[in-house]
């Protein structure tokens, strides 16, 4: 048996041949087309690379000039919206070094400490958050960030019995005369329970002290504790009263004293 192995002929050889330089030609071709391309793509680059740079410097310049700007009105008195200002604090060069962040009607605004503006854009002023007390910094707070800022019980309930006083719960009782609000030591029991599900008659009890402890830490002693007598059952006792006297200035209330 005989095994025939089909040999080349200088024909066929010279075709593949031909066939193998017109590939390589074609490639040629293709990497000649590829190569300008890569040149016409790196010119545009460098021409978007000069365009950017030329953006860089003139945001750079326009922002130091705003910065300026800023600078100069806050020193003027003026009152700018927080969000046209912030971040950006760190680069306003004012006499007194630093802004203070306060609410107006309108909105969140950033000043020179105390300064009023002359032209009264943007609402009424309200008080600056270093201006309040430290009771009513904490009533701002939801549940979540006054956790996050006071660690104990007793504190985050005097924050939230203070708060009540704007809301019609019952906590707070207006009062007459030299008393502009109240509350009974028995009130703020009730409420601790219901406020702090699971929690004791006994340790509500306790709870009730701490919590006036706080209120009067919080409030600076703007709140009186005094002691009335009460008739319950036929028996009398005593029952600490906590008050808000109408004399007494709370940052941002108008008291007025009632005749």
């Amino acid at each position: 048996m005989s095994t025939t192995h089909d040999t080349p002929t200088l024909e066929s050889l010279a075709d593949r041949i031909s066939q193998l330089e017109a590939e390589l030609e074609a490639e040629r071709d293709a990497r000649e087309e590829l190569e300008e391309r890569v040149a016409d793509l790196e010119t545009e680059n460098q021409i978007l690379r000069s365009r950017v740079d030329g953006l860089h410097t003139t945001t750079d310049k326009t922002e130091a000039r705003l910065n300026e700007l800023q600078a100069r009105e806050l020193e003027k008195g003026a009152h700018l919206r927080k969000e046209h200002v912030y971040p950006w604090t760190d680069d306003l060069d004012v006499a007194t070094g630093r802004l203070e962040t306060f609410e107006k009607d309108h909105g969140t605004f950033m000043r020179i400490p105390d300064a009023d503006d002359t032209l009264n854009r943007g609402g009424a002023t309200q008080l600056a958050e270093q201006d309040l007390l430290p009771i009513q910094q904490l009533a701002r707070l939801d549940d979540d960030m006054l956790r996050g800022t006071v660690d104990n019980l007793p504190s985050r309930l005097a924050a939230k019995a203070w708060a009540e006083r704007h809301e019609d719960t019952g906590l707070w009782q207006h009062g007459s005369g030299d008393v502009r609000e109240y509350i009974d030591a028995s009130d703020l029991r009730h409420w601790i329970r219901r406020e702090e599900s699971g929690i004791s008659e006994a340790y509500a009890k306790k709870l009730v002290s701490r919590t006036i402890d706080a209120l009067q830490e919080y409030t600076h002693h703007r709140l009186t504790v005094m002691k009335r007598r009460r008739r319950k059952d036929g028996l009398q006792y005593k029952e600490r009263r906590i008050v808000l006297r109408s004399d007494v200035e709370v940052p941002g209330e108008t008291t007025q004293r009632q005749q």
